[in-house]
């Protein structure tokens, strides 16, 4: 049975729920000046920001990074 991970806060959180939860805070528009990449400013969708991420480590961790913030610094 595998262990729970106590210091990774985004265990058990896939990047879809991530990035949907990003951009309901704060927006595509708000997203893209934070986050400058194309999927973000032109024409965004989940879908083809998830492919983006999903293969872009640093965009990803911006992501997370965000997520996390808002998460817990009681701006949720």
């Amino acid at each position: 049975m595998e262990r729970p991970h106590p210091n990774d806060p985004l265990h058990g959180i896939t990047l879809e729920t991530i990035l949907t939860e990003v951009v309901d805070h704060f927006g595509w528009d708000e997203l893209g000046r934070m986050v400058q990449v194309r999927c973000f400013m032109f024409d965004p969708s989940i879908k083809s920001s998830l492919k983006f991420l999903r293969k872009t480590p640093w965009a990803r961790k911006k992501v997370e990074h965000l997520y996390l913030w808002f998460k817990h610094s009681g701006n949720a």
